[in-house]
Formats: structure tokens, sequence, C-alpha cells
């Protein structure tokens, strides 16, 4: 989602609460709780469903096992809760022609470095550079290149874009910012 007028450009950028976040975190949740259910009754010996014989699962080394397996899915659950809960990952990137100035903003973890604020000269940047990796594990990455400071990446990895949407959005900003593009 994005807001333009003619000297403003502002790009919002979504973090941890995605739907496929929401997905994952519910169904480890409810795959480590199932796991550690039937590691604790093969320790109690009782049956966790009449369906299921966990009667049949000894609790030394299966049940250890399981209910090692349902502790550890249960604290990268909390951890995947947590960061939706904080949002991580969102923010803005704000491109003022009027200032001439760049803002990055992004939410991090709790702590001292919560809020992520980065802030450019607009006469700094280099180039925007798009790099894209086709195959198995497509990569279509968009980058601001600072001079002095790297690349800025702009867009997440995870994002599912085309490579003509990258292009495209590539190109539109390069115009409103009056840079070259690079591609990599």
């Amino acid at each position: 989602m994005s807001w333009r007028s003619e000297s403003i450009w502002i790009e919002f950028i979504t973090g941890s609460r995605k739907t496929s976040n929401f997905c994952w975190a519910f169904i480890l949740f409810l795959g480590s709780l199932g796991f550690l259910l039937v590691g604790t009754f093969s320790y109690l010996g009782r049956n966790f469903i009449s369906l299921f014989a966990s009667q049949q699962i000894i609790f030394f080394p299966q049940g250890i096992v399981m209910s090692f397996y349902g502790i550890a899915g249960l604290f990268i659950s909390c951890y995947l809760w947590c960061t939706i809960l904080w949002n991580v990952g969102s923010g803005y990137d704000l491109f003022d022609r009027k200032e001439g100035i760049v803002r990055i903003f992004r939410w991090g973890f709790p702590g001292k470095s919560r809020r992520i604020f980065l802030r450019f000269l607009m006469k700094d940047i280099k180039s925007i550079r798009i790099e894209v990796k086709e195959g198995v594990s497509a990569r279509r990455v968009l980058y601001m290149e600072i001079r002095g400071q790297g690349a800025i990446p702009l867009i997440r990895t995870d994002e599912t874009f085309t490579t003509r949407e990258i292009e495209q959005k590539a190109a539109e900003l390069a115009y409103f910012l009056r840079v070259p593009i690079e591609v990599f």
C-alpha cells in the first residue's frame, strides 16, 4: 500500500501480521500441544483420546522425545505469536522531494533498538538496484544504493512479487527519485 503526491511518496510496509504467519503460529501451537499431551499421557499410562492407544507409546524413549518436541514447538509458537503481536518489520518508506530527504522506519523487537529509523539525503542516493534470482528458491529484491552506506533493501524478500511487478515498482521509484536503475 502506498500514498503519492507530486513531491511525497509514502510506501507502507506490512510486518509480521500476515495471514500466513497467523496460520503457521496456530498450526504449530496445536501440533506441539498435541505432542506434549501424548508425551504426558504416555508417562501417566492413560489414553489421550479413546481412538488412539497412547499406552502403546512407551514413555522412555518415545514419550520423552514427543514431550521434547512439544515443548520446543510451544517455544517456537510463542516466538511467532510475539513477532505478530509486536508487528516486527512493519513501518514505512517516505521519499520527500521537497525537503530532499528519505526516511525509512521499521519496528523491531522490544529493547533499545525497537524503533529503527534511517534518514538520508536524496542527493546521496546513487541508484535503485534490482536483484532477481530465479529457480527453486526465487528471490526478487529491490534495493536503494546510498553513497558510502551500501545497499538498503526496500522490499522484503519473502513477498511474492513477480519480476514484472518489481521492475515496475523500481521504474516508478527511480523516476520519482530521478536516479538510474541497476539490475543484478
